[in-house]
């Protein structure tokens, strides 16, 4: 359809010839539709829980951090160049996905007892904050996003790395399966925790930092009330995720998950994710980085 529109099939041409015309807005929408289902935007996600389920955790984990950081890489470079012409009629369009993500993605991540279906939902809600940074379009938009994206590799595979060494132990996927692991298991639950903490958006973690860039560029925008929103879901979300850190502290097992050690493989990995975690969140000068190579591109 856009190279009907446009007879170009290159970005760079491409932009200077985006209209208004009815074979452009049908083009640009069938490019929404199919970054939304990569990205598990609602209403594209309903593949997403099952998918995450059923599938081996490493091919889960490769699907929630490598596969979605690059899809919404492509999305918002794509937006910003080669749809920058039509801009008043895209971000609306992104408002509203963003509203229908977070919120729909949080209400059913609360009714979740399978913890890989449980990150899947949690994962459908941070593509939802991620939109936040593209309606703040230009440079400090584009500078949350790739920022947020890059803390959430490290946060999420860090809670997955979790989830896989627990299964490979014991074979429990199920939260109420993590009930006393930190008995049994105390340095796990730690890092859990501090994943959860991270994807949560509570400070001094990265996933502060992240989501509070994103707040930023959207405000930078006028767009107050999604803020509003997004700081309420944010909240709504506190709670599926200290149901985790409830049932690895708090509540009571007779058979908690017996203590293993893992591989060395994984504890390497794992370490390299809490040093992520907490350097991505402290080392300002990465987001200056980041920063620096926007305006460039953009330019």
């Amino acid at each position: 359809m856009l190279y009907g529109a446009t007879g170009t099939i290159y970005f760079a041409d491409m932009a200077g010839l985006i209209s208004k015309d009815a074979m452009t807005l049908l083009g640009f929408i069938f490019f929404v539709s199919g970054m939304g289902f990569k990205i598990s935007l609602v209403p594209f996600h309903f593949w997403t829980a099952d998918v995450y389920e059923g599938a081996p955790i490493n091919v889960t984990s490769y699907l929630s951090v490598v596969s979605k950081g690059a899809a919404a890489f492509i999305f918002t470079i794509i937006l910003f160049t080669v749809f920058k012409n039509i801009v008043e009629l895209w971000q609306p369009m992104i408002y509203t996905l963003a509203i229908f993500t977070m919120t729909l993605a949080n209400l059913f991540a609360l009714r979740q007892d399978n913890i890989k279906r449980f990150l899947a939902f949690s994962s459908i809600a941070q593509a939802g904050f991620i939109l936040l940074g593209i309606l703040g379009f230009g440079e400090l938009g584009m500078t949350s996003v790739v920022y947020f994206v890059l803390v959430y590799v490290f946060t999420n595979l860090g809670a997955f790395g979790v989830v896989a060494a627990v299964h490979n132990a014991s074979g429990v996927e199920t939260i109420s399966g993590y009930n006393g692991l930190y008995k049994t298991n105390p340095m796990l639950s730690l890092l859990m925790t501090l994943s959860l903490f991270s994807l949560a958006g509570i400070p001094p973690v990265a996933g502060f930092f992240g989501k509070f860039f994103l707040f930023t560029a959207a405000a930078s925008k006028g767009y107050y009330i999604l803020v509003l929103i997004a700081v309420l879901n944010a909240t709504i979300s506190l709670y599926y995720y200290l149901r985790v850190i409830k049932a690895m502290f708090i509540e009571k097992n007779d058979e908690p998950v017996a203590w293993f050690r893992s591989t060395l493989a994984m504890r390497i990995s794992l370490v390299m994710c809490v040093a992520g975690v907490f350097i991505i969140g402290f080392a300002s000068g990465i987001f200056e980085y980041i920063r620096t190579i926007s305006q460039l591109f953009l330019n």
